[in-house]
């Protein structure tokens, strides 16, 4: 049996961004129980040197979103990244669901040679679609809803693995 690249991506995007938005929804609500602030969390960190929460959040819905744009062929949206509380960054991973819910599996599968290219800071990296989403994307995008979950579990959030992996079949 094999595993086509739409099963490789949409869905796994779209069940761990819905997992993360149901973590936020627990650090929004702890916050509301401790008075702290709404903007504190999105911005605290692991360590100093990195990326706040929300930063984690605009990062991993890019990734997801990204990765289907690029290999579906289509124009990558382009959000603004001006979340400031768990609310905007809801809205942001309820805003990438959508974009990542609109494509089809004949959309997708069949993309496994696609030429992607990125233009990175340190130069370009070219990969075939299917090498770009099993080395690139999906690792970047655990990458940082992983240390988001961190981060909130650092800040007291009472959250586990069966939240970052939401409901096993």
């Amino acid at each position: 049996m094999t595993i086509s690249m739409y099963h490789a991506s949409v869905p796994v995007f779209e069940r761990t961004l819905k997992n993360l938005s149901a973590i936020l929804d627990k650090a929004r609500a702890r916050a509301e129980e401790r008075k702290i602030a709404a903007n504190v969390l999105p911005e605290s960190r692991l360590i100093a040197d990195m990326f706040p929460l929300s930063r984690q959040v605009q990062i991993a819905s890019d990734h997801a979103k990204g990765a289907v744009a690029r290999l579906v062929g289509v124009d990558n949206p382009k959000y603004e990244d001006n979340e400031q509380t768990i609310e905007d960054l809801q809205a942001r991973v309820a805003k990438t669901v959508a974009f990542v819910e609109t494509f089809t599996a004949a959309q997708i599968d069949g993309s496994e040679e696609r030429d992607i290219v990125l233009a990175l800071s340190s130069g370009e990296i070219k990969f075939k679609g299917m090498d770009y989403l099993l080395e690139f994307a999906l690792p970047n995008f655990y990458f940082h809803v992983v240390t988001a979950y961190a981060i909130l579990r650092q800040n007291g959030v009472e959250i586990g693995k069966r939240d970052f992996l939401g409901i096993t079949r």
